[in-house]
């Protein structure tokens, strides 16, 4: 990772959130007439996410919203999210791909989808967990 800290190890919870929404992005960024520019071999898997779209409207939003946060990003933690996210590559084929350990990527891919999962949860995209002692 460039110059973005390193986040909250809470947001791992998340992860499989982030992922899932992230796949949900590019399926629904393509049902927009909006293809994304990192087409690769699987796109469509079926997965879940929290965020509830009802028309076209908040598609266009939420395609909107997942790609400032995207852009925010540096290039490098944007890349592995696309390859292994959004692209499906296994981390071995994305470390494969882009020159890098194995165990770099899998601990700068997590650290990336953990800044992408702090700004959907700052863009409600996603909720936050609650615990059970919470009233």
């Amino acid at each position: 990772m460039e110059a973005q800290s390193r986040p909250d190890a809470s947001l791992a919870f998340y992860r499989k959130y982030t992922e899932a929404m992230l796949r949900r992005y590019v399926r629904m960024s393509m049902g927009a007439g909006r293809v994304p520019s990192l087409l690769g071999r699987e796109l469509f898997r079926g997965r879940v996410s929290n965020y509830h779209v009802e028309g076209f409207d908040d598609v266009v939003i939420f395609v909107q919203d997942v790609e400032s946060c995207m852009a925010i990003l540096d290039r490098g933690p944007r890349l592995l999210i696309e390859r292994i996210a959004m692209q499906e590559y296994t981390r071995e084929e994305a470390a494969a791909l882009m020159s890098l350990p194995l165990r770099s990527v899998k601990r700068r891919y997590a650290d990336a989808l953990d800044l992408l999962t702090e700004m959907f949860l700052d863009k409600e995209l996603l909720e936050p967990r609650k615990s059970c002692q919470e009233g």
